[in-house]
């Protein structure tokens, strides 16, 4: 009995490496052709639009950056799960092993076939995945079945036999053939193990030959931001940069991978309700008057006190600019803006021209935007959280009405008209943490854009009265703003509560909502120790 269920194991084995060598050789080609035609990513992505807007947000709220990393983990163990049944079953009729390979391939195949801008290319990756999986099982089939052995008077033969060969003791005769079969199979195994790691190492490294940054200089904005004033950040250890830097700028979206695309291949296209139905490269926007703006963006599945922000400096052309060269018509209701693959987000047009500095960016704290953040350009809309407002990679914008078309994420229930709730977070201390008795200082970032931006933070411990903490600069009404508390920390266990006021007046919500469908509110309150 252990014989047959160790021998089991081995060729699950074999259906598991086997299917490792074919998603290495679709991840390669993928890299080579679009990198999203990925099999095993365009099941994720597939998973991601399947996914229930509620468990959407427990992802993101317990793993955070990781829920993608997770998810693509997640489907590869099924995957792999599925691909030891396979090895399985060729030990008994190879077709069949074969045939549940070519199944679970054409799946990831119709995922990447049926994204809204796919392409016959989209179907090579899966194609190659499929012959390079079936040709690798092939190979270790063929070896565990061990051909040396037939010519042994009186060895049994078949798939039965393989096992037999596998356990015979080394003095028999058969012993002698099922040795070299198992260094044939040893070696064919090693052989196939080492092609995967290379052709999944070359994927990687072109994947990120193709990511670098394109050698592009931006000209200087024709309508400059005035300069940062000096923050918080060196006198209050553990706070927000005033400048969220580009590497540690958050990210939020539906990719699974970073998209690479060209500038010099990048185009932008204005249709639907308009006069004039215009296209623009991305050297038509370097020609044009570019603004420049310090801009706080917030995702909606951000949590009370959660890390989905950030600030930074945009550069960009003025939406305005774009749509009055196109000139709107009066039915539009609705900018429906499309991304390279296809994914549509929907934008009030009210509120993205009554005045705000709504704009397509072209570059992000004094370089180009990186391309996981967009490049070549995409919206951004003051204001608003940015999956109504901040169209990474964008290539489209549909003048039309909320009648006539709907967006993918209203298309999932969320909010069509969704302003960025006024907020704050405690950065510092950390909640749970243990700190020292004695001065300390409590300090973080507040937020009220187009409500007057932050006028004052109040903090509040153990529950008693509310007072006021001292702010930091103010650098516009759409930027966050950073504040700190200097406190007399007195040993034991202490709840720490934030709240902001905006420049109108208007008082934090004490009430608490969950992200969905408008964004999070409700006042922050941490635990912390004192030793």
């Amino acid at each position: 009995m252990f014989a047959r269920i160790r021998t089991a194991a081995v060729w699950g084995l074999f259906g598991v490496l086997a299917t490792l060598v074919g998603i290495a050789a679709g991840h390669l080609v993928s890299a080579l052709l679009v990198p999203s035609s990925s099999p095993v990513l365009a099941v994720g992505s597939a998973v991601i639009d399947a996914t229930p807007t509620p468990m959407k947000e427990w992802a993101i709220r317990n793993f955070g950056s990781k829920d993608k990393t997770i998810l693509v983990g997640s489907v590869l163990i099924v995957v792999l799960l599925l691909s030891a049944v396979a090895g399985l079953l060729a030990r008994r009729r190879f077709r069949n092993g074969a045939i549940l390979q070519v199944v679970l391939v054409a799946v990831a195949a119709y995922a990447a076939i049926t994204r809204p801008t796919a392409g016959a290319e989209d179907l090579v990756p899966s194609l190659v995945t499929a012959a390079a999986g079936v040709a690798a099982l092939g190979v270790l089939a063929r070896l565990a079945h061990g051909r040396r052995t037939a010519s042994v008077p009186g060895a049994p033969t078949g798939p039965l036999a393989a096992e037999d060969r596998l356990e015979s003791p080394v003095e028999s005769p058969v012993a002698t053939a099922a040795g070299a079969s198992r260094r044939g199979v040893l070696i064919g195994a090693g052989v196939l193990a080492v092609l995967a790691a290379a052709m999944g190492e070359a994927g990687r490294a072109i994947r990120s030959f193709r990511a670098r940054p394109e050698d592009i200089t931006l000209p200087a904005a024709a309508d400059p931001a005035p300069a940062l004033p000096v923050g918080l950040d060196d006198k209050i250890p553990g706070i927000s940069p005033l400048k969220t830097p580009n590497k540690d700028f958050y990210r939020v979206d539906t990719r699974l991978d970073t998209p690479v695309l060209s500038a010099a291949d990048w185009t932008l296209r204005i249709d639907g309700d308009v006069e004039n139905e215009l296209t623009f490269t991305f050297d038509d926007l370097l020609d044009m008057e570019l603004i420049e703006r310090d801009i706080t963006m917030t995702c909606v599945s951000n949590s009370v006190g959660g890390p989905y922000l950030g600030s930074a400096t945009w550069l960009g052309v003025r939406l305005t600019d774009l749509l009055d060269r196109a000139k709107v018509g009066t039915k539009a209701d609705q900018i429906l803006s499309t991304d390279f693959d296809g994914m549509k987000i929907s934008t009030p047009l009210d509120l993205a021209t009554d005045g705000r500095d709504a704009m397509i960016a072209i570059g992000m704290n004094g370089e180009p935007l990186p391309r996981a953040h967009g490049f070549p350009a995409r919206m951004i809309v003051p204001g608003l959280y940015g999956f109504i407002s901040g169209t990474k990679w964008v290539t489209r914008l549909t003048l039309t009405t909320y009648a006539e078309e709907t967006a993918y994420w209203t298309d999932r229930k969320w909010a069509t008209d969704a302003p960025i709730k006024m907020s704050s977070r405690i950065d510092t201390p950390r909640a749970l943490s243990q700190i020292d008795a004695g001065k300390q200082f409590i300090g973080g970032v507040a937020w009220a854009q187009q409500a007057g931006g932050i006028a004052k933070v109040q903090v509040r411990i153990d529950g008693g009265a509310w007072t006021d903490a001292t702010l930091g600069p103010d650098v516009n009404n759409d930027y966050w703003r950073q504040w700190y508390y200097e406190w007399d920390a007195k040993p034991g266990r202490h709840s720490l509560a934030v709240r902001a006021v905006s420049g109108e007046g208007e008082v934090q919500s004490a009430v608490r909502a969950d992200p969905f469908p408008s964004g999070s509110s409700g006042i922050q309150d941490i635990f912390v120790t004192v030793g």
